[in-house]
């Protein structure tokens, strides 16, 4: 059962990107169970449409690649016009795949810190303006990539790194008009595109929860917890922190 109060977001307006499926739509759902008016974005029209009926509430869904500023602006806008200042940002969308440097394509890498990286810094900076302020609290999705190298992925790598520290400059820049900038970095979570394709085996599956300290995957529903933790005014005090909500997976090898 939440630790969380039905109606603890009530009346604010959350933006979430790449919340069309996965961590971030259960993220959505979550808010929207809590009152919040929610819009999402992804790339594929008809998943955004279908997204925003599941979470239903009138949620608003828009179809925009957060690679591209204008389209990302256009959306925040929109959600504006319709539900007001935005209280609650999340920036989610993310690419990965596994390969080794000498197997990783320019255009391949570029691919993941354009979508990772600059796609966080397109929805932000898209949002500034649209903030309620003070009180408007910001949440990139992050990963353990970011701080712990892995082979095969340091196009992952490299993006999430990039996102931590934009995270905390963010924080820094934006916490003198009452804006909160914070991320969350899951662990393996179940049920996700990302573990489907780093762990496509049961016994690829594991190997992974053999080494985490509690020894499972993290399901979306604790993940979307942490966001709304983090939106709440528990966590009025918290800004530029990476919250790790991932099993202990970044301790190392618990075996």
């Amino acid at each position: 059962m939440s630790a969380f109060k039905d109606q603890l977001l009530a009346g604010k307006t959350a933006f979430i990107a790449g919340g069309t499926s996965g961590i971030n739509l259960g993220i959505a759902r979550r808010f929207a169970e809590l009152g919040a008016r929610v819009a999402v974005a992804g790339r594929n029209p008809e998943k955004a449409a279908n997204a925003a009926a599941l979470i239903g509430g009138g949620a608003l869904g828009f179809s925009c690649d957060v690679r591209d500023y204008a389209a990302t602006r256009a959306a925040l806008e929109s959600t504006v016009k319709q539900f007001g200042p935005l209280d609650i940002v999340i920036s989610g969308a993310a690419g990965n795949f596994v390969a080794p440097v000498v197997g990783l394509s320019a255009n391949g890498f570029r691919t993941v810190v354009d979508i990772d990286l600059n796609g966080t810094f397109n929805v932000f900076r898209g949002s500034h303006e649209l903030l309620r302020t003070p009180g408007a609290s910001l949440i990139a999705i992050s990963a353990g990539q970011a701080v712990r190298p892995m082979m095969r992925q340091a196009h992952v790598c490299a993006a999430k790194a990039g996102v931590n520290q934009l995270i905390r400059v963010l924080a820094m820049e934006w916490g003198p008009s009452g804006v909160r900038v914070n991320g969350i970095s899951p662990g393996p979570i179940a049920g996700t595109e990302g573990m489907a394709r780093l762990a496509p085996t049961p016994e690829a599956e594991a190997a992974i929860t053999g080494r985490i300290a509690l020894r499972r995957y993290g399901a979306i529903a604790e993940i979307a917890e942490s966001a709304v933790f983090l939106c709440s005014d528990s966590a009025a005090y918290i800004t530029g922190t990476i919250l790790d909500c991932d099993g202990g997976s970044q301790l190392g090898d618990a075996r």
